[in-house]
């Protein structure tokens, strides 16, 4: 991944509330990017995406999705394919692939789910077999299950109603899973919790949190550790279960 830099891309493909957009990107296997809306007529509108995962290894098109949830990226939703953007690039560390894994847990929550897509074509081209479970609040916002299964995955798809797959949480899922050596995981602070408290096996953690600046000057995003203060922007937002201070 380069040095922090802004860069230009083109929004390639539009569709309503869920967004793929197309970017230039780096060559790096797992890739982190905080997004930048610009040019939105309000300069104070910014779109935080801190978790992107690079759809395609060793090329230079990656695959974006977000959800609509605030003001910033509403816009973007309202953008026409064609508008360029800048995006401030290479913030933060990303996934790194366990040694020695051989069946790891990849478990996204809500819109944490994308990211786990790049993370597990990358573990199943590493020669893992990983199991997914992805949690969702209800049939009507269940996505990505499809592209899991076509990596290969074990899927399981959990809702907290019941309207679809197993009722409950992830980690409903994860009490009856044996096997398992490692996990990676993304979602809200509670299910992150929720999982690092499930699992007795190490793992790494994807962070979601409101950020301020987005490049470590606010402190705005800081995660307790064992060694001190950790920016999500910049240190995270990935960190190790064993460094973290709940």
């Amino acid at each position: 991944m380069t040095d922090n830099a802004y860069q230009s891309f083109t929004m390639a493909e539009i569709n309503m509330s869920t967004i793929i957009i197309y970017i230039l990107c780096f060559k790096a296997d797992i890739c982190q990017l905080v997004l930048r809306a610009v040019e939105l007529g309000q300069r104070s509108v910014l779109a935080h995406i801190q978790r992107l995962a690079v759809a395609e290894q060793g090329g230079m098109i990656g695959a974006a999705v977000y959800k609509v949830v605030g003001k910033g990226t509403e816009a973007m939703a309202e953008m026409k394919a064609g508008k360029k953007l800048d995006i401030l690039t290479g913030l933060g560390n990303g996934f790194t692939a366990k040694e020695g894994s051989v069946r790891p847990l990849v478990i996204g929550g809500g819109v944490g789910a994308p990211p786990m897509y790049g993370v597990a074509k990358h573990l199943v081209a590493k020669g893992a077999k990983p199991i997914v479970i992805l949690g969702f609040t209800s049939k009507d916002d269940v996505f990505y299950e499809e592209e899991f299964k076509a990596l290969g995955c074990d899927v399981y798809v959990t809702t907290n109603d019941g309207s679809y797959g197993t009722k409950g949480f992830v980690t409903d899922v994860i009490k009856t899973l044996e096997g398992y050596d490692y996990f990676y995981t993304c979602g809200p602070l509670p299910m992150l919790k929720a999982v690092s408290d499930a699992t007795e096996c190490s793992g790494q953690l994807s962070f979601e949190e409101r950020m301020g600046c987005g490049f470590g000057g606010c402190m705005g995003c800081s995660c307790k550790t064992l060694t001190g203060n950790k920016r999500i922007c910049t240190e995270g937002p990935v960190l190790l279960k064993e460094e973290i201070i709940w």
